[in-house]
């Protein structure tokens, strides 16, 4: 199975941490986030990943193209132009990266993924979100109810929009831009999708995947939601960042892997 990453966001948010660097390389541990995410798909045995490139994408090209050189100890013998590799610790990542335009939203940026993935299910994620989310049980419940998209939904800290979530089948039947009352659940990325989601992407590059795909999605009972009580934090402020930050330095709970 392959794993898509919506990477081409500015992360205006974030200050002077993405002025030079898209928000999927912000760095928690020493390591852009992009990466703390695909170790938790590599975890569950997914190592094929298309990576959906805008904002300064050249940056997330030139971290993957270097990635070998980067995690390995080198003999560099100038006189021969030669390089001999000692303890490589690469991962087993294969990575397509796209450049899907700079002012591309993700509905057009995932429109453009199409060409590039199987025709089978795949996964499918934000680059600005981790959690301890089991994706094996995620995939599993994504099969047993026969839907083309299968979404990961989290509780919320009061300042995102939520998802109507019925409360005995799971189905999500509307999208709310803010809160209005009841048990509150938000979209929180790791989804699944059958490849027929990209018959609700026939439009062009300026619209989000989040606003008229999703809502005839919805419509169209297609839809289930995958409630996820564990861990789960978005990168989406300098706060949230320095919050990863600090529990990286301790018991970071996305740290699924070994």
């Amino acid at each position: 199975m392959q794993a898509v990453i919506f990477a081409g966001g500015y992360g205006t948010r974030l200050g002077e941490e993405t002025q030079t660097i898209p928000k999927p390389m912000v760095e928690i541990g020493g390591k852009p986030i992009i990466w703390h995410i695909m170790k938790i798909y590599s975890h569950y045995g997914i190592h094929d990943f298309v990576i959906l490139l805008g904002y300064k994408g050249y940056v997330i090209k030139e971290y993957f193209a270097n990635y070998f050189l980067h995690q390995s100890d080198l003999t560099i013998d100038l006189k021969s132009n030669s390089i001999e590799v000692h303890n490589n610790t690469s991962e087993p990542w294969r990575v397509t990266l796209l450049d899907t335009g700079q002012e591309t939203q993700t509905g057009g940026r995932l429109r453009q993924a199409k060409a590039y993935l199987q025709d089978e299910p795949f996964m499918l994620t934000y680059g600005d979100g981790v959690a301890d989310i089991d994706i094996a049980a995620l995939q599993r419940y994504h099969r047993e109810q026969n839907k083309i998209l299968t979404m990961t939904v989290v509780r919320p800290e009061g300042r995102y929009g939520v998802v109507d979530l019925e409360r005995e089948s799971n189905d999500i039947n509307r999208f709310l831009e803010k809160p209005t009352q009841g048990e509150q659940w938000i979209n929180g990325g790791f989804m699944v999708c059958q490849p027929e989601i990209f018959e609700y992407l026939q439009i062009g590059d300026e619209m989000p995947f989040e606003w008229a795909p999703l809502e005839k999605l919805a419509s169209s009972s297609q839809v289930k939601g995958f409630r996820h009580e564990g861990f789960w934090r978005c990168m989406d402020t300098v706060r949230d960042k320095n919050v990863l930050e600090q529990l990286w330095q301790g018991d970071a709970p996305w740290k699924v892997w070994e």
